[in-house]
Protein backbone atom coordinates (compact mmCIF):
# COMPACT_ATOMS: atom_id res chain seq x y z
CA UNK A 1 0.00 0.00 0.00
CA UNK A 2 3.05 2.44 0.83
CA UNK A 3 4.43 1.36 -2.40
CA UNK A 4 1.58 2.50 -4.58
CA UNK A 5 0.84 5.83 -2.63
CA UNK A 6 4.25 6.53 -3.57
CA UNK A 7 4.20 5.93 -7.17
CA UNK A 8 0.98 7.65 -7.39
CA UNK A 9 2.34 10.82 -5.60
CA UNK A 10 6.01 10.62 -8.11
CA UNK A 11 3.31 9.96 -11.01
CA UNK A 12 1.82 13.14 -9.77
CA UNK A 13 4.97 14.68 -9.29
CA UNK A 14 6.65 13.61 -12.78
CA UNK A 15 3.59 14.96 -13.94
CA UNK A 16 3.37 18.43 -12.46
CA UNK A 17 6.82 18.53 -13.62
CA UNK A 18 5.61 18.06 -17.41
CA UNK A 19 2.92 20.89 -16.70
CA UNK A 20 5.37 23.21 -15.79
CA UNK A 21 7.66 22.45 -19.06
CA UNK A 22 4.80 22.67 -21.11
CA UNK A 23 3.51 26.04 -19.10
CA UNK A 24 6.91 27.60 -19.99
CA UNK A 25 7.09 26.93 -23.99
CA UNK A 26 2.93 27.97 -24.27
CA UNK A 27 3.78 31.35 -23.08
CA UNK A 28 2.07 34.13 -25.98
CA UNK A 29 4.09 35.35 -28.05
CA UNK A 30 6.56 38.55 -26.82
CA UNK A 31 4.60 42.09 -27.57
CA UNK A 32 6.27 45.59 -27.68
CA UNK A 33 7.15 46.76 -24.21
CA UNK A 34 8.27 49.91 -22.50
CA UNK A 35 10.67 48.45 -19.29
CA UNK A 36 12.75 45.40 -18.82
CA UNK A 37 12.38 44.03 -15.62
CA UNK A 38 15.26 41.42 -14.66
CA UNK A 39 14.84 38.60 -11.90
CA UNK A 40 17.77 38.58 -9.29
CA UNK A 41 19.90 35.34 -9.00
CA UNK A 42 22.47 34.25 -6.58
CA UNK A 43 25.85 36.44 -5.82
CA UNK A 44 28.41 34.78 -5.46
CA UNK A 45 30.43 35.57 -2.08
CA UNK A 46 33.52 37.04 -4.21
CA UNK A 47 31.14 39.29 -5.73
CA UNK A 48 31.22 37.48 -9.01
CA UNK A 49 27.47 36.52 -10.72
CA UNK A 50 26.48 32.83 -10.63
CA UNK A 51 26.48 31.26 -14.14
CA UNK A 52 22.32 31.52 -14.20
CA UNK A 53 22.47 35.27 -12.73
CA UNK A 54 24.83 36.27 -16.06
CA UNK A 55 22.51 34.89 -18.20
CA UNK A 56 19.48 36.10 -17.06
CA UNK A 57 21.57 39.67 -17.17
CA UNK A 58 22.85 38.65 -21.10
CA UNK A 59 19.58 37.95 -22.24
CA UNK A 60 18.28 41.36 -20.70
CA UNK A 61 20.84 42.74 -22.04
CA UNK A 62 20.31 41.00 -25.84
CA UNK A 63 16.49 42.20 -25.35
CA UNK A 64 17.51 45.88 -24.43
CA UNK A 65 19.95 46.18 -28.13
CA UNK A 66 16.78 44.97 -30.02
CA UNK A 67 14.86 47.55 -28.38
CA UNK A 68 15.71 49.99 -26.31
CA UNK A 69 13.84 50.97 -23.06
CA UNK A 70 14.34 51.06 -19.09
CA UNK A 71 16.12 48.13 -17.52
CA UNK A 72 15.03 47.40 -14.11
CA UNK A 73 17.23 45.00 -12.01
CA UNK A 74 15.62 43.21 -8.93
CA UNK A 75 16.86 41.56 -6.00
CA UNK A 76 18.02 42.55 -2.11
CA UNK A 77 21.70 41.21 -0.67
CA UNK A 78 20.83 37.76 0.91
CA UNK A 79 23.27 36.85 3.60
CA UNK A 80 26.23 35.48 1.59
CA UNK A 81 26.29 37.97 -0.94
CA UNK A 82 28.56 40.59 -0.23
CA UNK A 83 26.15 43.65 -2.59
CA UNK A 84 22.54 43.51 -3.45
CA UNK A 85 21.49 41.40 -6.40
CA UNK A 86 20.24 44.65 -8.04
CA UNK A 87 22.84 46.55 -7.46
CA UNK A 88 24.96 44.08 -9.56
CA UNK A 89 23.14 43.35 -11.75
CA UNK A 90 23.00 47.29 -12.75
CA UNK A 91 26.79 47.27 -12.37
CA UNK A 92 27.28 44.69 -15.08
CA UNK A 93 24.70 46.00 -17.61
CA UNK A 94 26.43 49.32 -17.23
CA UNK A 95 29.68 47.89 -17.93
CA UNK A 96 28.52 45.61 -20.93
CA UNK A 97 27.73 49.43 -22.61
CA UNK A 98 24.22 49.99 -21.05
CA UNK A 99 23.93 53.77 -20.55
CA UNK A 100 23.73 54.48 -16.60
CA UNK A 101 20.31 56.17 -16.89
CA UNK A 102 18.53 53.33 -18.58
CA UNK A 103 19.14 51.08 -16.30
CA UNK A 104 17.34 50.94 -12.26
CA UNK A 105 18.17 48.87 -9.52
CA UNK A 106 15.42 47.85 -7.05
CA UNK A 107 17.37 46.08 -3.98
CA UNK A 108 14.58 45.51 -1.21
CA UNK A 109 12.99 42.54 -2.35
CA UNK A 110 13.55 39.26 -1.62
CA UNK A 111 11.08 36.93 -3.64
CA UNK A 112 9.61 36.99 -7.14
CA UNK A 113 5.94 38.91 -5.77
CA UNK A 114 8.39 41.66 -4.01
CA UNK A 115 10.51 41.82 -6.97
CA UNK A 116 7.71 42.32 -9.15
CA UNK A 117 5.76 44.66 -6.69
CA UNK A 118 8.79 46.83 -6.19
CA UNK A 119 9.55 46.97 -10.33
CA UNK A 120 5.87 48.13 -10.54
CA UNK A 121 5.68 50.77 -8.39
CA UNK A 122 9.25 51.84 -10.44
CA UNK A 123 7.69 51.78 -13.76
CA UNK A 124 4.12 53.94 -12.86
CA UNK A 125 6.41 56.58 -11.60
CA UNK A 126 8.00 57.04 -14.50
CA UNK A 127 4.35 55.97 -16.46
CA UNK A 128 5.17 52.95 -18.02
CA UNK A 129 2.84 50.11 -18.15
CA UNK A 130 4.33 47.09 -20.54
CA UNK A 131 6.68 45.07 -19.29
CA UNK A 132 9.38 42.14 -21.08
CA UNK A 133 10.48 39.97 -17.68
CA UNK A 134 13.53 38.08 -18.22
CA UNK A 135 13.98 35.20 -15.85
CA UNK A 136 15.58 31.77 -16.11
CA UNK A 137 13.78 29.28 -18.50
CA UNK A 138 12.39 27.30 -15.91
CA UNK A 139 10.65 30.69 -13.87
CA UNK A 140 9.44 32.52 -16.49
CA UNK A 141 5.38 30.99 -16.90
CA UNK A 142 5.27 31.48 -13.00
CA UNK A 143 6.57 35.01 -13.18
CA UNK A 144 4.34 36.22 -16.13
CA UNK A 145 1.39 34.52 -13.62
CA UNK A 146 2.70 36.63 -11.09
CA UNK A 147 2.71 39.86 -13.15
CA UNK A 148 -1.02 39.00 -14.02
CA UNK A 149 -1.90 38.84 -10.83
CA UNK A 150 -0.67 42.40 -9.72
CA UNK A 151 -1.96 44.06 -12.73
CA UNK A 152 0.84 44.07 -14.85
CA UNK A 153 1.22 43.39 -18.60
CA UNK A 154 3.71 41.16 -18.86
CA UNK A 155 5.92 39.22 -21.31
CA UNK A 156 8.93 36.76 -20.39
CA UNK A 157 12.09 35.57 -21.77
CA UNK A 158 13.51 32.98 -20.15
CA UNK A 159 17.57 32.34 -20.18
CA UNK A 160 18.76 28.78 -20.43
CA UNK A 161 19.68 26.47 -17.69
CA UNK A 162 22.53 24.52 -17.54
CA UNK A 163 21.66 20.78 -18.60
CA UNK A 164 22.91 19.34 -15.15
CA UNK A 165 20.36 21.43 -14.02
CA UNK A 166 17.74 21.44 -15.44
CA UNK A 167 15.64 18.49 -13.78
CA UNK A 168 16.59 19.99 -10.51
CA UNK A 169 15.47 23.79 -11.49
CA UNK A 170 11.75 22.50 -12.96
CA UNK A 171 11.69 19.97 -10.05
CA UNK A 172 11.65 23.20 -7.76
CA UNK A 173 9.80 25.03 -9.81
CA UNK A 174 6.76 22.43 -9.51
CA UNK A 175 6.71 23.03 -5.74
CA UNK A 176 6.32 26.79 -6.35
CA UNK A 177 3.87 26.44 -8.36
CA UNK A 178 1.78 24.70 -5.95
CA UNK A 179 2.63 27.82 -3.64
CA UNK A 180 2.12 29.90 -5.79
CA UNK A 181 -1.83 28.54 -6.47
CA UNK A 182 -2.17 27.47 -2.69
CA UNK A 183 -1.58 31.81 -2.00
CA UNK A 184 -3.73 32.32 -5.15
CA UNK A 185 -6.72 30.54 -3.83
CA UNK A 186 -6.47 32.19 0.15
Amino acid sequence: MVLLLFLIGLACYLGMVGWVVYANNALPFKQPTEAIIVLGAQVKPDGTLSVQLHRRLATARKEYLQNPQLIITCGAQGRTEPMPEGEAMRDWLIAQGVPAEHVLAETQSFNTRENLLHAKAMMEERGLTRALVVTSDYHVARAVATCKQLDIEAWGVGAATDPPYWFKNYSREAVSWIKFWVEEMR
